[in-house]
């Protein structure tokens, strides 16, 4: 299969960091990652890199509220930290409930200020969830039990949040009802290979998933079409990617994080990116 994206329009936007994993880019357009210590980055638009703060642990999935305070996922605290663009921890979350956080992944934001995040569980387990922290800071189940459960959508209407499940190369679907509780789960792209982590929706309704395993990029229809978007056969460029973000002047950019090396890549998306609620 041809990619959509030839490797060779992309290009290495920031280097340096420590297997930069989580993506975020907060309203001001700079863009944000996560290290394997703990770290998290701020990168301006010219790709120069500053560390803010150290949480410790391992950092995962990035993303900014509408306060643009930046919301991580650290699966060695494990908790689900919450952090001002200054580096000061404000709050953090260990357990939803009776239970306590395994593998806390990745998350995203409704426009109602309610925070979807994964937590994984184990990695050859269907024991994995999907919470929600509710504007109010009280955290709840919303679905699951998931395999692996990684990467979040939500569509521009946020009427379907789609779960990307590492250990079954899928996509699922979840409609948020109108009462906000979830939907039957259904598949909605299958064969990813290998290993689907990040996803991100372009305006067009488009899902783009990163598969950490081979080192490519699928490109998921509205109708559940997949492509092969991009692909790196030595996996140098694209190496072990984790999450992408769309950024950019023209928000058209896409930028992949690579947990296999030190470097966050930058290509042409083909399209303008999904804003998400701290964008809007």
């Amino acid at each position: 299969m041809r990619p959509l994206i030839p490797l060779k329009r992309f290009r290495s936007f920031a280097d340096g960091l420590d297997h930069p994993e989580g993506l975020a880019f907060d309203a001001d357009g700079a863009l944000w990652a996560g290290g394997e210590l703990g770290q998290i980055y701020r990168i301006d638009s010219r790709g120069r890199v500053q560390e803010v703060v150290r949480l410790g642990g391992f950092n995962l999935g990035l993303t900014f509220s509408r306060d643009q305070e930046l919301y991580v996922c650290n699966f060695k605290l494990p908790a689900l930290v919450r952090v001002t663009r200054k580096g000061h921890v404000l709050a953090s979350w260990g357990r939803v409930g009776a239970r306590k956080l395994k593998t806390p992944n990745f998350s995203v934001f409704d426009s109602e200020g309610n925070l979807y995040f994964s937590d994984s569980g184990d990695f050859n387990d269907v024991n994995g969830w999907v919470y929600r922290l509710r504007a109010n800071g009280r955290a709840e189940v919303f679905a699951g039990p998931f395999a692996f459960p990684n990467g979040l959508s939500l569509s521009a209407d946020e009427k379907f949040l789609y779960i990307v499940q590492s250990t079954r190369d899928n996509v699922m679907k979840v409609e948020i009802l109108a009462d906000g509780r979830a939907g039957k789960p259904r598949l909605y792209a299958s064969g990813l290979h290998r290993v689907p982590d990040g996803s991100a929706l372009d305006a067009a309704g488009n899902l783009l998933v990163t598969c950490y395993a081979s080192d490519n990029l699928y490109k998921v229809t509205p109708a559940g079409k997949v492509s092969l978007l991009a692909y790196d056969p030595q996996g140098t460029m694209i190496a072990r990617p984790t999450n992408l973000a769309f950024g950019g002047p023209d928000f058209d950019q896409m930028y992949v994080a690579n947990l296999g090396r030190w470097h966050i890549s930058r290509a042409p998306a083909g399209g303008r990116g999904q804003l998400l609620v701290n964008q809007r």
